[in-house]
Protein backbone atom coordinates (compact mmCIF):
# COMPACT_ATOMS: atom_id res chain seq x y z
CA UNK A 1 0.00 0.00 0.00
CA UNK A 2 1.41 3.43 -1.11
CA UNK A 3 1.07 6.27 1.84
CA UNK A 4 1.45 10.28 0.39
CA UNK A 5 2.18 12.12 3.72
CA UNK A 6 0.32 9.02 5.80
CA UNK A 7 -2.88 8.87 3.77
CA UNK A 8 -3.90 5.46 2.36
CA UNK A 9 -4.01 6.93 -1.70
CA UNK A 10 -4.36 3.33 -2.97
CA UNK A 11 -8.09 2.86 -0.75
CA UNK A 12 -9.08 6.12 -2.51
CA UNK A 13 -8.41 4.61 -5.73
CA UNK A 14 -10.04 1.54 -5.30
CA UNK A 15 -12.89 3.38 -3.54
CA UNK A 16 -13.38 5.56 -6.51
CA UNK A 17 -13.46 2.52 -8.68
CA UNK A 18 -16.20 0.53 -7.04
CA UNK A 19 -18.36 3.74 -6.83
CA UNK A 20 -18.08 4.26 -10.56
CA UNK A 21 -18.93 0.56 -11.19
CA UNK A 22 -21.95 0.67 -9.14
CA UNK A 23 -22.89 4.12 -10.46
CA UNK A 24 -22.38 1.71 -14.38
CA UNK A 25 -24.26 -1.27 -13.15
CA UNK A 26 -27.34 1.12 -11.52
CA UNK A 27 -27.50 2.65 -15.37
CA UNK A 28 -27.33 -0.28 -16.90
CA UNK A 29 -30.33 -2.14 -14.80
CA UNK A 30 -32.46 1.39 -15.34
CA UNK A 31 -32.79 1.06 -18.63
CA UNK A 32 -34.11 -2.04 -18.48
CA UNK A 33 -38.38 -2.39 -18.77
CA UNK A 34 -41.29 -5.09 -19.15
CA UNK A 35 -42.32 -7.89 -16.95
CA UNK A 36 -38.97 -10.00 -15.70
CA UNK A 37 -40.91 -12.66 -13.90
CA UNK A 38 -43.85 -15.24 -14.05
CA UNK A 39 -44.24 -15.58 -10.31
CA UNK A 40 -43.80 -13.09 -7.53
CA UNK A 41 -42.86 -13.73 -3.84
CA UNK A 42 -45.61 -13.19 -0.94
CA UNK A 43 -45.40 -9.85 0.71
CA UNK A 44 -44.32 -9.45 3.61
CA UNK A 45 -46.25 -9.19 6.79
CA UNK A 46 -46.45 -5.35 7.45
CA UNK A 47 -48.54 -2.85 5.36
CA UNK A 48 -51.52 -3.67 3.05
CA UNK A 49 -50.97 -4.34 -0.85
CA UNK A 50 -52.88 -1.45 -1.67
CA UNK A 51 -50.44 0.56 0.48
CA UNK A 52 -48.40 3.32 -1.74
CA UNK A 53 -44.27 1.87 -2.03
CA UNK A 54 -41.58 3.03 0.31
CA UNK A 55 -39.86 4.19 -2.85
CA UNK A 56 -41.99 5.67 -5.60
CA UNK A 57 -39.15 6.97 -7.75
CA UNK A 58 -39.01 5.51 -11.26
CA UNK A 59 -36.67 3.86 -13.18
CA UNK A 60 -33.38 5.59 -14.04
CA UNK A 61 -33.36 6.48 -17.93
CA UNK A 62 -30.61 8.09 -19.49
CA UNK A 63 -29.32 9.36 -15.93
CA UNK A 64 -32.72 10.97 -15.03
CA UNK A 65 -35.43 9.70 -12.94
CA UNK A 66 -38.36 9.30 -14.36
CA UNK A 67 -42.00 10.14 -12.79
CA UNK A 68 -43.62 6.45 -11.31
CA UNK A 69 -46.39 4.61 -13.39
CA UNK A 70 -50.04 5.68 -11.22
CA UNK A 71 -50.97 2.73 -8.91
CA UNK A 72 -54.30 1.47 -9.53
CA UNK A 73 -56.55 2.70 -6.67
CA UNK A 74 -58.00 -0.39 -4.75
CA UNK A 75 -60.45 0.63 -2.01
CA UNK A 76 -61.05 -1.52 0.58
CA UNK A 77 -64.64 -1.54 2.07
CA UNK A 78 -64.87 -0.03 5.71
CA UNK A 79 -65.26 -3.70 7.78
CA UNK A 80 -68.10 -1.79 9.60
CA UNK A 81 -69.99 -0.77 6.53
CA UNK A 82 -72.72 -3.55 5.28
CA UNK A 83 -70.37 -4.78 2.70
CA UNK A 84 -67.18 -5.30 5.22
CA UNK A 85 -70.29 -7.29 7.00
CA UNK A 86 -70.76 -9.21 4.08
CA UNK A 87 -66.44 -9.68 3.59
CA UNK A 88 -66.40 -10.82 7.36
CA UNK A 89 -69.47 -13.34 6.25
CA UNK A 90 -67.81 -14.49 3.44
CA UNK A 91 -64.46 -14.87 5.53
CA UNK A 92 -65.92 -17.19 8.22
CA UNK A 93 -66.69 -19.67 5.91
CA UNK A 94 -63.05 -19.55 3.59
CA UNK A 95 -60.80 -17.87 6.76
CA UNK A 96 -57.97 -17.79 3.85
CA UNK A 97 -59.87 -15.20 2.00
CA UNK A 98 -57.82 -11.63 2.21
CA UNK A 99 -59.57 -8.48 0.28
CA UNK A 100 -56.59 -7.20 -0.83
CA UNK A 101 -54.93 -10.00 -2.48
CA UNK A 102 -58.35 -11.22 -4.27
CA UNK A 103 -58.78 -7.46 -5.68
CA UNK A 104 -55.22 -7.57 -6.86
CA UNK A 105 -55.65 -11.45 -8.34
CA UNK A 106 -58.65 -9.72 -9.72
CA UNK A 107 -57.13 -7.35 -11.54
CA UNK A 108 -55.04 -9.64 -14.01
CA UNK A 109 -57.95 -11.95 -13.94
CA UNK A 110 -59.63 -8.80 -15.74
CA UNK A 111 -56.80 -8.10 -18.01
CA UNK A 112 -56.18 -12.04 -18.76
CA UNK A 113 -60.15 -12.12 -20.14
CA UNK A 114 -60.21 -8.86 -22.08
CA UNK A 115 -57.35 -9.78 -24.16
CA UNK A 116 -58.35 -13.75 -24.55
CA UNK A 117 -62.09 -12.77 -25.91
CA UNK A 118 -60.15 -10.03 -28.53
CA UNK A 119 -57.84 -12.70 -29.54
CA UNK A 120 -60.68 -15.88 -29.45
CA UNK A 121 -58.90 -17.84 -27.42
CA UNK A 122 -61.34 -20.27 -26.45
CA UNK A 123 -59.12 -22.10 -23.68
CA UNK A 124 -58.02 -19.22 -21.80
CA UNK A 125 -61.25 -18.40 -21.38
CA UNK A 126 -62.92 -21.58 -20.53
CA UNK A 127 -60.68 -21.95 -17.74
CA UNK A 128 -62.22 -18.32 -16.35
CA UNK A 129 -65.54 -18.20 -17.05
CA UNK A 130 -68.71 -20.11 -15.26
CA UNK A 131 -70.28 -22.31 -17.85
CA UNK A 132 -73.19 -19.76 -19.02
CA UNK A 133 -70.56 -16.81 -19.39
CA UNK A 134 -68.61 -19.04 -21.16
CA UNK A 135 -71.39 -19.75 -23.80
CA UNK A 136 -72.55 -16.13 -23.84
CA UNK A 137 -68.81 -15.44 -25.00
CA UNK A 138 -68.25 -18.13 -27.22
CA UNK A 139 -71.21 -17.43 -29.44
CA UNK A 140 -69.51 -13.55 -29.37
CA UNK A 141 -66.30 -14.78 -30.78
CA UNK A 142 -67.73 -17.65 -33.16
CA UNK A 143 -70.09 -14.33 -34.43
CA UNK A 144 -67.45 -12.73 -35.18
CA UNK A 145 -64.91 -15.23 -36.40
CA UNK A 146 -68.06 -15.97 -38.95
CA UNK A 147 -68.24 -12.94 -40.84
CA UNK A 148 -65.05 -12.05 -40.84
CA UNK A 149 -64.58 -9.39 -38.37
CA UNK A 150 -61.19 -8.46 -36.20
CA UNK A 151 -60.89 -7.01 -32.64
CA UNK A 152 -58.33 -5.43 -30.86
CA UNK A 153 -58.59 -4.16 -27.53
CA UNK A 154 -55.49 -2.76 -25.68
CA UNK A 155 -55.66 -1.96 -21.79
CA UNK A 156 -53.17 1.10 -21.84
CA UNK A 157 -54.44 1.47 -17.63
CA UNK A 158 -56.42 0.01 -15.02
CA UNK A 159 -57.22 3.30 -12.69
CA UNK A 160 -59.83 1.59 -9.95
CA UNK A 161 -60.59 -1.71 -9.02
CA UNK A 162 -62.89 -1.99 -6.11
CA UNK A 163 -65.35 -4.45 -4.23
CA UNK A 164 -68.70 -2.93 -4.88
CA UNK A 165 -71.03 -6.14 -3.70
CA UNK A 166 -70.60 -9.53 -2.05
CA UNK A 167 -73.15 -11.84 -1.78
CA UNK A 168 -73.16 -14.91 0.10
CA UNK A 169 -75.93 -17.80 -0.68
CA UNK A 170 -74.40 -20.80 1.65
CA UNK A 171 -71.76 -21.68 0.53
CA UNK A 172 -71.26 -19.90 -2.90
CA UNK A 173 -70.05 -16.50 -2.73
CA UNK A 174 -70.68 -13.86 -5.58
CA UNK A 175 -68.00 -10.52 -5.55
CA UNK A 176 -68.94 -7.77 -7.78
CA UNK A 177 -66.18 -5.46 -8.75
CA UNK A 178 -65.81 -1.92 -10.93
CA UNK A 179 -63.18 -1.62 -13.30
CA UNK A 180 -62.06 1.57 -14.28
CA UNK A 181 -59.98 1.67 -17.31
CA UNK A 182 -58.54 3.46 -20.31
CA UNK A 183 -58.70 0.87 -23.22
CA UNK A 184 -58.86 1.07 -27.30
CA UNK A 185 -61.16 -0.78 -28.70
CA UNK A 186 -61.98 -1.45 -32.36
CA UNK A 187 -63.78 -3.72 -34.62
CA UNK A 188 -62.98 -3.94 -38.11
CA UNK A 189 -64.52 -6.18 -41.17
CA UNK A 190 -62.69 -8.68 -43.34
CA UNK A 191 -61.92 -5.42 -45.42
CA UNK A 192 -60.27 -3.95 -43.16
CA UNK A 193 -62.95 -0.89 -42.65
CA UNK A 194 -63.84 -0.14 -38.27
CA UNK A 195 -67.74 -1.32 -37.92
CA UNK A 196 -67.57 -0.29 -33.99
CA UNK A 197 -65.53 1.29 -31.47
CA UNK A 198 -62.47 3.64 -32.07
CA UNK A 199 -58.44 3.74 -32.41
CA UNK A 200 -58.54 5.66 -29.45
CA UNK A 201 -58.18 5.76 -25.99
CA UNK A 202 -61.63 5.72 -24.09
CA UNK A 203 -62.23 5.30 -20.28
CA UNK A 204 -64.76 2.53 -20.05
CA UNK A 205 -65.98 1.77 -16.39
CA UNK A 206 -67.23 -2.37 -16.04
CA UNK A 207 -68.75 -3.79 -13.59
CA UNK A 208 -67.89 -8.16 -13.14
CA UNK A 209 -69.07 -11.03 -10.76
CA UNK A 210 -66.84 -13.51 -10.04
CA UNK A 211 -68.30 -16.42 -8.78
CA UNK A 212 -66.73 -19.20 -6.22
CA UNK A 213 -68.15 -22.76 -3.99
CA UNK A 214 -66.20 -22.31 -1.03
CA UNK A 215 -66.79 -25.48 -0.28
CA UNK A 216 -64.67 -26.49 -3.09
CA UNK A 217 -61.25 -27.29 -3.36
CA UNK A 218 -61.35 -25.67 -6.22
CA UNK A 219 -59.98 -21.75 -5.48
CA UNK A 220 -60.73 -20.40 -8.82
CA UNK A 221 -62.81 -17.31 -9.02
CA UNK A 222 -64.82 -17.24 -12.10
CA UNK A 223 -66.50 -14.56 -14.18
CA UNK A 224 -70.09 -15.00 -14.10
CA UNK A 225 -71.57 -11.59 -15.23
CA UNK A 226 -70.50 -8.33 -17.16
CA UNK A 227 -71.68 -5.52 -18.14
CA UNK A 228 -70.62 -1.86 -18.66
CA UNK A 229 -71.77 0.53 -16.10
Amino acid sequence: MNFSGGFPVDLILFGLIAAFLVLRLRSILGRRTGFEGRARPAAPAGPRPNAAPRDARGPVIDGRAEPAPPRPVRPLPDLNSPLGEQLRRLRGVDTGFDAARFLEAAENTFRTIVAAFAAGDRVTLRSLLTDETYRAFETAIAARETAGDTQRTEIKDITTAAIVAVELTGTVADITLRFVSDQVNLTTNKEGQPIAGADALTEITDLWTFERDLSMRDQTWRLAAARSA
